[in-house]
């Protein structure tokens, strides 16, 4: 357990982190997109890649993108009808203007067909007309059993090949019969990014992608912190549930000691990146490669950083750094290119070899991997890879994992990783959530402060006929396990 607040609702336990930073600098972008002949074009969509920060044009073609953190960027300008315009390395100086101008080609397009989609209660999801042979393919999908909702996205996207854990709610309990609900704490917040990027995109997440503890998880709520001894303080708070004012919803908070981010042990990471071919896209590799820059720029001279790639095999690309080495590091990971097959097992095991190799006693030694979760080379399946992990966790390393992209993002396989690595799991989208994620938060994200957190509730039948967890379902323990130190729980 982190530097963080553990919240319950009805039970519903979450972990947040506290420290607080300054806001970093701010600059802008600011120019204007045309087409190839100089006319203005008004309307136009101008991207910082990797980021929330967007703008459109006006009538004169202009465009400016105000408060963006220092750094250097990826910006795309793009308008129907006209081949996207990428601008590399744009780099925002605090207080300043960088003037960016972007001219557009026409495209070649032909429109096949139009769809449009109705917005209606028996058919939400559905498009308004359908050909017989786009009817004909989500016939099939529902013939093998899949939701109607699940069936148009699929014949939307035929490649999407996402993939979630199977969820189900937890259901009441009587009191009478169990009066003990016995769970692990969690510290991941991926769902609440994920969904995020959903609901951003224009479309509902998959129902198995919403994880309720990691929505809740996601915010800070200034708990106050312990006294005395006590190692955590605990903050209850009883109310009407809002869906249904029969019921009452319990929330129970827990609040970790803060810990001063500046007298942080020294760090031990190694940087595990998968560099496969599929991690191509923007979202994926060049927003690896930016938001780990973040986490450099913030390491100290007692820290250490190596860097460890796969692809169709496994490489050590910077071998143990002291974080004062900035530039070296930064160099390392920039030369990074996506290519080949993903062997993330073999990489795995080579990331843990560094780790164990420059072992900090009583330092942060973790090993952070970022990916999309799509291995396919050596051990691959989730129950080789679940098995890998926990037998290098007995060296004392820690594992955090960041998800980045969108297609083939293996939720349930990062997730499982994370959980039993001793660690956490954390979805990325944009800069500003690496940046919240490594730097803003980086005590409550990369440094352990409590080993397998265990939580016990007991209700008072005289008091409570019957309960239900809310979210957790997959950190559900045995009342027994709550004594038992040999089951692993949360940290």
């Amino acid at each position: 357990m982190a530097t963080q607040s553990v919240r319950l609702l009805l039970m519903l336990a979450t972990l947040i982190a506290t420290p607080r930073l300054a806001p970093p600098d701010t600059g802008r972008i600011a120019g204007h997109v045309r087409d190839m002949g100089g006319v203005p074009l008004a309307n136009a969509r101008v991207v910082v890649v990797g980021t929330a920060f967007a703008a459109s044009t006006d009538s004169t073609g202009s465009y400016v993108i105000d408060k963006i953190p220092v750094g250097t960027y990826l910006l795309r300008a793009q308008f129907i009808g006209y081949d996207p315009g990428i601008v590399h390395a744009v780099k925002v100086t605090a207080g300043q203007t960088t003037t960016v101008d972007v001219a557009l080609r026409a495209a070649t397009i032909r429109l096949e067909g139009v769809t449009v989609t109705g917005i209606g209660e028996a058919n939400a999801n559905a498009p308004a007309t359908l050909g017989a042979a786009q009817q004909g393919v989500v016939s099939g999908f529902a013939a093998r059993g899949l939701r109607r909702d699940e069936a148009w996205r699929r014949q939307r996207e035929p490649w999407n090949t996402e993939e979630y854990g199977h969820t189900d709610e937890n259901p009441f309990v009587a009191v009478s019969a169990h009066p003990l609900s016995t769970f692990s704490i969690d510290v991941d917040r991926a769902s609440y990014g994920n969904v995020r990027r959903f609901l951003l995109g224009g479309s509902a997440p998959p129902k198995d992608a919403v994880r309720i503890e990691e929505l809740v998880n996601y915010f800070p709520y200034d708990y106050a912190g312990p006294e005395g001894d006590d190692p955590v303080a605990i903050h209850t708070e009883l109310a009407p549930a809002p869906w249904k004012p029969a019921h009452q919803l319990l929330r129970i908070g827990l609040q970790a000691r803060r810990i001063d981010l500046r007298g942080l042990p020294p760090s031990n990471f190694v940087f595990l990146i998968d560099v496969s071919g599929s991690m191509q896209d923007v979202n994926k590799l060049p927003l690896v490669k930016a938001s780990l820059a973040l986490l450099v720029n913030s390491l100290r001279a007692n820290d250490r950083v190596a860097v460890v790639v796969y692809a169709g095999s496994a490489g050590l690309v910077l071998p143990s750094t002291p974080g004062s080495e900035k530039q070296t590091t930064l160099e390392a990971i920039d030369r990074l290119e996506a290519g080949g097959s993903t062997a993330g097992g073999a990489g795995i095991k080579l990331a843990y070899d560094q780790a164990v190799a420059n072992f900090v006693r009583g330092g942060n030694n973790r090993v952070i991997l970022a990916t999309d979760g799509d291995f396919n080379v050596g051990v691959s399946s989730d129950g080789e890879l679940v098995r890998l992990i926990e037998d290098r966790r007995k060296t004392g390393v820690f594992l955090t994992v960041l998800g980045f992209g969108m297609g083939n993002l293996k939720d349930s396989k990062m997730e499982q990783l994370a959980d039993h690595g001793n660690g956490n799991y954390a979805y990325i989208d944009n800069l500003l959530e690496a940046r919240k994620t490594l730097v803003h938060e980086l005590g409550g994200t990369l440094y352990t402060v409590a080993k397998d957190v265990k939580i016990q509730v007991e209700f008072n039948p005289s008091r409570v006929r019957a309960y239900r967890l809310i979210g957790y379902e997959n950190r559900l323990l045995a009342a027994e396990d709550f004594a038992d130190d040999a089951k692993d729980a949360g940290e």
